[in-house]
């Protein structure tokens, strides 16, 4: 599973905070790089309930 993590992440992002002009560049980039997730879970998190939901109709 970490390997497919890595395959879909392959910016660098300690490069990316090492080359930072400001601390506000590396704000922007730890959140662009952890938004992605965090928007799958809520998407997988909502099918769950809706589907959850659903059965407890039937």
């Amino acid at each position: 599973m970490k390997s497919l993590i890595l395959l879909f992440q392959q910016t660098d992002i300690e490069k990316k905070m090492a080359e930072a002009p400001d601390s506000s560049y590396e704000i922007g980039v730890v959140i662009g790089s952890y938004l992605p997730f965090v928007v799958l879970a809520v998407v997988a998190y909502g099918i769950y309930y809706y589907n959850k939901k659903r059965r407890e109709e039937e």
